[in-house]
């Protein structure tokens, strides 16, 4: 079992390097089903979703070579089963969009029920269900697996009303309708930019997908995809992160290898808080010298502010001058963390959907542990922040999604270590 050990209370100073998306890279590793070739998929992150991912092609019968360490071939021209293994599907969220790409490559698909995050409630999959019911696949759901099939004929398209704005739905329609029978429309879609960049690999593969980025999306379905070379976009998460913990931490950092349009959303509400940001070509400048400003968020879908980073903004405006008050309307529930800041001294009320922040001089170091992958990147920050050592566990939750963490701290001036510790000790609380 590893844990983070970090020693508050230092600025942070230095440059870093913003890996490919986690949210694009779950979805285009499943959407390499749908090519009959080899594709070339480049700027992906090292982080264990992407490793589960991987996992599942080739239990499926998938040639996966790795190039170097961001660089994947994938060949799917010879995948023997449609069933993904349960014990590595039900491990992480994204193991959904596999059920999108075996179903409109092969006509169908079984998958475990999903894992990943837990935000207090089962997330739920309604949307992607009626979007492949209405291309004319039954879907059922049968001990513990998703069943769609496509029966005799091949998809058909049409028109979709997704009934709520979903990121996951929009790309699991999209892999599912690029090869069926005449156009498919996805109305009220998604527009975050990985949704974009699932559409512009699928099209760089010989897909027709119009729209993507819009709230209508149109797919025109082809026969075949072929194979090609694709690079993943930057992290907007992991850099909105980074820019977080220099702003609760204090300091100057520059941010590389980011899409500044991506990082508008995030960047006003910084800015807001009194953090200076300087955007470049594709870096972003981040200092923070003096106090930090009360603000009011309100998560909602692409262009509004990211749901993901809602914990990291809240440790932020826990630190600030003021009453701020952080309201989530993606997910139902997504507080678990806030009893972990409290141990640390922070001053934060939930109600329902809604905090209310009211910013402390100070937060202390403390044992404190991971929930979730946000809630924990959230607390990572809250110990850079603190005075004195903080001890982190469940880290696991957090290399969900974060490329080198540690070392990418410890490259901008942090004092932080991930160490080991027995499991049987761990599970005991032993001291």
């Amino acid at each position: 079992m590893t844990k983070y050990m970090i020693q508050g209370g230092t600025p942070l100073f230095g440059e870093v390097e913003i890996s490919g998306a986690k949210n694009a890279a779950v979805a285009i590793i499943p959407a390499a089903l749908l090519v009959d070739g080899v594709c070339r998929i480049e700027n992906i992150p090292q982080i264990s979703d992407v490793t589960l991912c991987l996992n599942i092609l080739e239990q499926l019968g998938a040639g996966v070579r790795s190039v170097d360490r961001h660089t994947v071939e994938v060949d799917c021209r010879h995948i023997h089963s449609t069933r993904t293994p349960y014990d590595l599907a039900r491990r992480i969220r994204a193991s959904t969009y596999f059920i999108g790409a075996l179903l409109g490559r092969f006509g169908q698909a079984e998958v475990a029920l999903p894992g990943g995050c837990n935000f207090g409630g089962v997330r739920p999959i309604d949307q992607h269900m009626k979007g492949f019911n209405a291309l004319g696949a039954n879907v059922a759901v049968e001990g513990g697996f998703i069943r769609a099939t496509a029966g005799a004929e091949r998809l058909k398209g049409t028109s979709i009303y997704l009934d709520v704005v979903s990121v996951g739905a929009t790309m699991n329609i999209m892999m599912a309708s690029v090869m069926a029978e005449g156009r498919t429309i996805i109305e009220n879609a998604a527009k975050e930019p990985h949704i974009v960049d699932l559409a512009n690999f699928l099209n760089s593969m010989g897909a027709n997908i119009r729209g993507a980025g819009t709230d209508t999306i149109k797919i025109r379905g082809v026969d075949r995809l072929r194979g090609g070379s694709y690079a993943i976009i930057p992290d907007q998460i992991e850099a909105g992160t980074y820019m977080a913990a220099a702003a609760a931490a204090g300091g100057q950092i520059l941010v590389k290898n980011i899409i500044p349009k991506h990082m508008d959303c995030i960047t006003a509400k910084l800015q807001e808080c009194g953090v200076e940001v300087e955007e470049h070509e594709d870096t972003l400048l981040v200092r923070r010298n003096g106090p930090l400003r009360r603000a009011n968020i309100k998560t909602l879908p692409y262009p509004g502010f990211p749901t993901d980073m809602q914990p990291q903004i809240t440790t932020v405006l826990s630190l600030a001058q003021g009453i701020s008050l952080v309201t989530e309307s993606v997910w139902s529930s997504r507080y678990r963390y806030v009893d972990e800041l409290r141990r640390m001294g922070a001053s934060i009320q939930v109600d329902d959907k809604t905090a209310v922040v009211e910013g402390v001089d100070h937060l202390v170091g403390a044992p404190i542990q991971a929930p979730d992958l946000r809630a924990g990147a959230a607390l990572v920050i809250a110990a850079l922040a603190a005075k004195g050592q903080s001890e982190i566990s469940c880290v696991h939750y957090i290399e969900r999604g974060y490329e080198n963490l540690v070392e990418k701290l410890r490259g901008l001036g942090a004092n932080i270590r991930a160490v080991e510790e027995p499991e049987d000790r761990q599970r005991l609380n032993l001291g």
